[in-house]
């Protein structure tokens, strides 16, 4: 079918309209091919009709000239329970040059799931009039996938939230960038969002969604709490839910659990990317042997075609807990309150051993040899080896001052800095700029430290540094290995930083291809300075430095005699 002009009105619509359909089942997908090209062709939109809704819903819009060309268009009808009609639309505002075009319209997938002669199994439900058998995890999920309601009878409502009448018992974080928004119909930005929410399959149903136009920053992030759970065995409890991540922006989608409440938790699922204008359901499985809760996080993309929408979020097998989670304390390592000095007649000049009271020198702290018996002169240090495999940075610290963006002061969040980081958790597409594997235990597992260049712009810098070395040996090197892969790499440096001076001992920048490079720096004998490691970003977020297993070789000073 094609549009043929036979007026001179200045305003004009041609209208196709299908036959009426009665119903569809759950996966009912509609697709179709066509055409919209000239220099003045106009925009052509798909409706949805349901009867007793006044208000159309748009499935489908072709804005502009798309080219000489068929294109495949594919529309996501869902569930719909009411008989409804599609309507294309073709607008002509004045002069219409060019032709729109449409062909082979397929329905896939619409019909409900047919009745079943028995439906036997625990993982089985069997549906009251339809007879239909369907999956029991379909139960409860705020979808009649039966076609007569009965999977949906009997839930309880504080398990489920179709986001028609507010959040439920969900909640906004408050210690996140910005909220989740409840919306009805598309989002603001073209391109970008849901066109309809997933419950009623209409511009009438509501659903969250966060905006990732301005003032929202890349890698801002919302974040929505679960109401708390009992604690829940082997997996018995499932969390469903459907998300919509559709623009070229679109960043990332994660859920975590915990079981403090004061922490982020631990990542149990992640989506990164455009997955297309669709509605896509998720099952979790979950465990946990202490009262826990559900986070889900949505995080900013770098342009404003990065919208995500959530919708149906239910649980199954679950049990609400009317208690508080625990906190932890917020007193990190390495800020902990000192212990009381034993008694001593150790002068300001001298460190005091903790268990023994025993005066050294202070040059004799932080020299790579104890020289307490209790080995705390060591204590606060850089470690001689680390491979980061405990998930510390090993002395190594980053001060809050020494992150900067060319000469002017940026916000401390999304900022370029070194963090540890495993092959375990990088999105698709990351291994190309960051290392897989790890170089101690060469799993995905293993961990190490990385400048992540997401983050920051073009000559950013990141310095993390060892704390103050007292004095080293005429034999002593630093050992390590780094990781520089990516068409974007940077720079990495190593210093030596004193009191009054900064000097390079070290530099390599440019891809150094996908494995792990081995490199030795000659410190010798020093007093009272700095290893600095400095990452240099490269012009775009394809270029993470990394580095693993840094050892300091043959370090401790010849033996200072007591005095």
């Amino acid at each position: 079918m094609f549009i043929l002009k036979n007026s001179s009105s200045i305003s004009q619509i041609a209208q196709l309209r299908s036959p009426k359909f009665r119903q569809t089942g759950p996966n009912c997908t509609l697709s179709f091919w066509y055409y919209n090209y000239g220099q003045s062709v106009g925009a052509a939109e798909m409706q949805l009709l349901v009867d007793g809704l006044k208000q159309p819903t748009v499935l489908w819009r072709a804005y502009y000239n798309m080219g000489n060309q068929w294109l495949k268009a594919v529309i996501q009808l869902g569930r719909l329970p009411r008989p409804f009609q599609l309507s294309l639309d073709k607008i002509s505002l004045g002069f219409y040059d060019g032709v729109s075009a449409i062909d082979d319209i397929t329905f896939e997938n619409c019909a409900l799931p047919p009745p079943a002669l028995s439906c036997e199994g625990p993982s089985r439900f069997w549906c009251r009039d339809t007879k239909a058998c369907i999956d029991s995890l379909l139960v409860c999920d705020l979808v009649d996938n039966c076609g007569d309601g009965s999977d949906e009878d009997n839930c309880n409502p504080d398990l489920q939230c179709n986001f028609e009448n507010g959040l439920c018992n969900w909640e906004q974080d408050v210690e996140d960038d910005f909220n989740w928004i409840r919306i009805q119909g598309p989002t603001p930005t073209v391109n970008t969002g849901p066109l309809k929410d997933h419950t009623t399959g209409t511009a009438r149903g509501h659903y969250l969604y966060m905006e990732s136009s301005e003032p929202h920053q890349f890698q801002d992030k919302a974040i929505l709490l679960s109401p708390l759970f009992s604690p829940s065995g082997n997996g018995t409890c499932v969390f469903r839910f459907h998300y919509h991540m559709f623009g070229k922006q679109v960043y990332k989608l994660s859920v975590f659990q915990r079981t403090v409440s004061n922490t982020k938790g631990w990542l149990l699922w992640y989506k990164f990317g455009n997955q297309g204008n669709r509605w896509i359901r998720q099952t979790l499985h979950i465990s946990s042997f202490k009262p826990f809760q559900i986070l889900v996080k949505g995080v900013v993309g770098d342009g404003f075609t990065g919208d995500i929408g959530l919708d149906d979020m239910s649980f199954l097998g679950c049990t609400l807990y009317n208690g508080n989670l625990p906190t932890i304390s917020t007193t990190t390592s390495g800020t902990s309150v000192p212990a009381t000095l034993p008694m001593n007649n150790c002068t300001e000049e001298e460190f005091v051993c903790r268990t023994s009271g025993h005066c050294i020198q202070m040059i004799q702290k932080c020299d790579f040899r104890p020289d307490c018996s209790d080995k705390s002169d060591e204590s606060a240090c850089v470690m001689e080896v680390c491979d980061f495999e405990d998930k510390t940075q090993c002395g190594w610290c980053q001060p809050a001052s020494e992150q900067m963006s060319g000469n002017y002061s940026i916000r401390t969040t999304n900022v370029f800095k070194w963090e540890l980081g495993r092959g375990a958790n990088l999105y698709p597409e990351q291994e190309k700029h960051c290392p897989l594997i790890d170089h101690t235990t060469c799993t995905e597992e293993g961990w190490y430290l990385f400048a992540d260049s997401s983050n920051g712009e073009f000559g950013d810098i990141a310095d993390i540094a060892t704390p103050v070395i007292s004095l080293t040996g005429p034999k002593c090197k630093i050992v390590f290995w780094n990781h520089m892969n990516g068409s974007t790499i940077g720079s990495l440096e190593v210093l030596c930083k004193t009191r009054n001076k900064t000097s390079k001992l070290w530099t390599q920048s440019g891809s150094q291809g996908p494995q792990w490079n081995r490199a030795e720096v000659f410190l010798g004998i020093r007093s009272n300075f700095q290893v600095v490691f400095r990452a240099k970003r490269g012009v775009s977020y394809m270029g993470d430095v990394a580095v693993d297993d840094i050892t300091f070789e043959d370090c401790s000073p010849l033996l200072i005699p007591d005095r």
